[in-house]
């Protein structure tokens, strides 16, 4: 399963502010709407209209309920639509980007499953099957009926069951355990810093559109974690979002597996023809590399992954350059993935983000990694060989190295093959 991605950004988010007795939310992004159901006036006041008519017909009786004077346009023992609109806003505008993020976090819905919960079309056993919200995957809560959740998630709209679910409140937290802080690079080069100000060294230097993850949040700054270790990076430099896996849908599902399928044909049909050509040259021609410093032994998946692990183990010892890709006279981490299968007749992005989606998802992460599949870290990557170990392109220090495969936390593995 493709692991499609939902990104909230923290600067852009819709805040959510709830006015006692009334079940109404407030939206950061303009206008007031329902976001949980409960007992209570259920309306939208979007912009600066609203119906009276629909105030009404769903007013509760009591203390609080709404008068029908469409002549005057008054709601009874409250503000008039345009002051609950200007407090409403005020009230917006005061929280800071967490305090908006954490309320945002209220209106997901988080499945708690061991595997997965299938979305239905209609909020019964009976209704169709239009997708899958896997265990942890977040969708957004648009309404409840007899037990069932209406979301939506990704391209997907239905009905999940509730107890197989959190919303509101209890989203809250489980929001910030499930979703993967995230900070995008949005300038050329950026430097990583071993502390929160400028004046300090700087320990590495980022590509733009990298991702990388953020374990600390700081006024202005961000900690992060590169090859080099954990540094702080600028907020002025980067996009901050909070990245949730989300459901997909079966005709995703058939489309996305489709796809992949021709991507491998067309990367094996590159690999051989790419093969052919090498043997058709003179066997005295050498490739000019290094010789590892130990042995290291290539097992288990395909022929050509096999094939690319070890084509990939030529190189080590070999410098790391900072944006380049020469196998030989140095390359960084993402240079380093892109020439070795580009010697299979492969293209792919100089760049570990964009890495992050080449290929397809191996189920099952590092545990069900093969040779040749591309083992995505925090603004970095290598090629697994086998036995839990990866050859990369680390660091200006090390230079292209072996190392566990497991040294780091892995965000995704992506195979070509």
């Amino acid at each position: 399963m493709k692991q499609q991605k939902l990104k909230v950004a923290a600067c852009g988010l819709a805040a959510v502010v709830t006015f006692a007795g009334m079940n109404i939310t407030a939206n950061a992004a303009g206008g007031i709407s329902e976001v949980l159901p409960s007992a209570g006036v259920t309306l939208t006041l979007a912009d600066n209209t609203t119906t009276l008519q629909a105030i009404k017909d769903s007013a509760p009786t009591g203390d609080g309920a709404v008068e029908n004077t469409t002549d005057t346009k008054k709601i009874e023992q409250t503000q008039t639509i345009e002051e609950l609109k200007a407090e409403t806003e005020a009230a917006v505008e005061e929280m800071t980007p967490e305090q908006a993020e954490e309320e945002s976090f209220k209106s997901l819905v988080i499945a708690q499953v061991t595997n997965y919960v299938n979305v239905r079309s209609t909020p019964s056993e009976e209704g169709e099957i239009v997708g899958k919200l896997y265990d942890k995957s977040v969708g957004t809560f648009l309404s409840e009926k007899d037990g069932w959740y209406e979301i939506n998630s990704g391209s997907v709209t239905g009905y999940v069951k509730a107890e197989f679910c959190v919303t509101g409140e209890a989203a809250v937290d489980l929001a910030k355990e499930v979703g993967t802080r995230i900070a995008t690079v949005t300038t050329t080069t950026l430097y990583v810093r071993q502390e929160p100000t400028t004046e300090s060294s700087v320990i590495g230097m980022v590509p733009i559109e990298d991702d990388l993850i953020v374990t600390e949040e700081l006024d202005g700054w961000v900690k992060v974690n590169i090859e080099e270790g954990d540094g702080y990076v600028s907020t002025d430099y980067v996009t901050l979002t909070t990245e949730f896996v989300k459901a997909e849908s079966k005709a995703e599902e058939e489309a996305r597996l489709a796809k992949e399928e021709a991507e491998r044909k067309a990367a094996r049909k590159a690999a051989a023809a790419a093969e052919a050509a090498r043997k058709a040259e003179s066997t005295a021609q050498k490739t000019e590399t290094q010789t590892p410093t130990e042995t290291v032994t290539v097992s288990g998946g395909s022929e050509t992954g096999t094939a690319v692990a070890n084509y990939a183990l030529q190189f080590v010892g070999n410098p790391y350059v900072y944006g380049g890709s020469s196998l030989t006279n140095g390359t960084d981490c993402s240079g380093f993935v892109m020439s070795v299968y580009a010697n299979y007749g492969v293209s792919l992005p100089h760049s570990s983000s964009a890495l992050r989606s080449s290929g397809s998802g191996v189920e099952g992460g590092l545990s069900a990694a093969q040779p040749g599949d591309i083992i995505c870290y925090s603004g970095h990557v290598g090629l697994y060989i086998g036995n839990g170990q990866i050859v990369h392109a680390s660091t200006s220090k090390t230079g292209i190295i072996v190392s566990n495969a497991d040294y780091r936390q892995v965000l995704a593995v992506r195979r070509i093959f």
